[in-house]
Formats: structure tokens, sequence, C-alpha cells
């Protein structure tokens, strides 16, 4: 082996395997654009962003890790999601899930912080 060489397995690598996905559509209803992380709780993302909600939790965008997609103001379009892997607790910077392991008290805590949802 050569000091810094990469070896890599033969085959195809299939990220994600096994879990839980789900297609949804999002609509950014604010007036600036909204970038969200490859890693990022989607459950959390920001307020302005239109899609149910409940259906993100536990979840991430299904996309390569230090990547993101970016919503235009006024922009709707569908996002593949995948299911973190692990127990949980899933942490987000609105702090909608932070500390809650209860989906039904973190969904309506979404509510009365006035993130905006569909189906719920």
């Amino acid at each position: 082996m050569i000091p810094g060489e990469v070896k890599l397995a033969e085959g195809i690598i299939e990220a994600n395997q096994g879990l839980k996905t789900e297609t949804l559509v999002v609509e950014n209803a604010g007036d600036r654009p909204i970038q969200v992380g490859s890693h990022f709780h989607f459950f959390e993302v920001n307020r302005y962003l239109i899609f149910a909600r409940a259906l993100a939790w536990g979840m991430r965008l299904n996309i390569p890790s230090g990547t993101a997609v970016r919503f235009e103001p006024g922009e709707s379009r569908k996002v593949n999601l995948v299911q973190f892997s692990g127990k949980g607790p899933w942490l987000g910077a609105n702090n909608l899930s932070s500390g809650c392991m209860d989906k039904s008290a973190c969904i309506e805590r979404a509510r009365e912080q006035g993130f905006s949802q569909i189906g719920i």
C-alpha cells in the first residue's frame, strides 16, 4: 500500500439500504430562499416550508452527505426523505423535537410555534 492510497471495494455500494423512505411535496411560502442540508431533521426545517410535516418525523433528505437542497420563494418540489438510523432522539435547530421522543407532542409543539403543516 502506498501512503495516501485509497482502495475501494468492488461492486456497487447502496446507501441507506433497507431504510424507510418517503416522497413529499414541499412548498416555500416564504419570501427568501431556504436551504436544507443532507442530515438536518426534516421535521424541523424552516416554518415557511409547507408539507406533511408529520411524515418527516425522524427523517432527513435522501441525498449525498454534505449536500443540500435549496427551495426558492414560491417554489414547490418533490423531495425524497430517508429515515435516520438509530433510536433517536433526533435534534434540530428549531427545538421542536429536542428531548422529545413523543411524535404527537412534537407535532403539537410545531403547531403551537407556527410551523406550517399539511394533513395534521
